[in-house]
């Protein structure tokens, strides 16, 4: 088992549910968790090597562009639905990344 890739998926995946926790219920508590949990697996990525390692690092950056400004939009501007709509566009991200993790995974199961 390689504990690199659980460490980074666990991440991206606790991401996307603390992001649809947030649509669930709008709190800038779990608005800050998705973001700083979103964050912690970009910097997981950093340090993969593997095929499509550019294209999990760049889902990670997109939803670390909407999570953090839609933080901000909320905390400072009072403004919901401009930060709803941010963290569906980050969810879209998790879950762009996920797949291609899957394929990743795929291809590695190939090659044995």
């Amino acid at each position: 088992m390689q504990w690199g890739k659980v460490f980074y998926i666990f991440f991206t995946l606790m991401s996307l549910t603390t992001s649809a926790a947030f649509l669930y219920e709008y709190s800038e508590t779990a608005l800050f968790v998705a973001g700083s949990v979103n964050v912690v697996s970009t910097i997981l990525k950093l340090g993969i090597r593997n095929m499509l390692s550019a294209e999990l690092l760049a889902g990670s950056l997109v939803a670390d562009l909407h999570l953090i400004p839609a933080f901000f939009a909320m905390h400072f501007y009072n403004n919901h639905a401009f930060a709803i709509g941010l963290v569906i566009g980050a969810v879209i991200a998790n879950i762009y990344t996920l797949i291609i993790s899957m394929i990743e995974s795929a291809r590695e199961k190939e090659e044995f």
